[in-house]
């Protein structure tokens, strides 16, 4: 399986996933710190996939979305976007929502 069949296989099995520098655990810059911090704000389960550990995803992935940058957040498939724009969705309740629909976890009434 080449690299984007195999990037395209993980965004599709995987509700939430995030590309990013490092773990969840141990991010390796700034922009994956916070983009994961407000996934895990979100209390929400996601994938993730460290681009230091897969050399062919680290090179592949900013032709695959047309996105030049780390950390990429997918959700249902889609590009959502990077840091900026994870930060931008959690500030305004966005991001909770559209994460808790793609893994169907119902909302608290």
């Amino acid at each position: 399986m080449d690299v984007l069949e195999r990037i395209k296989k993980q965004v599709t099995e995987n509700p939430v996933i995030i590309y990013m520098k490092g773990t969840p655990d141990f991010p390796q810059c700034g922009f994956s710190a916070r983009a994961v911090a407000a996934l895990n704000d979100c209390g929400v389960e996601y994938a993730y996939v460290n681009i230091y550990e897969d050399e062919e995803i680290y090179r592949a992935l900013p032709k695959f979305a047309n996105w030049p940058t780390f950390p990429q957040l997918y959700v249902k498939g889609e590009l959502v976007g990077g840091c900026d724009i994870t930060l931008d969705l959690h500030a305004s309740g966005e991001l909770k929502k559209m994460l808790e629909e793609a893994v169907g976890k119902k909302q608290a009434a």
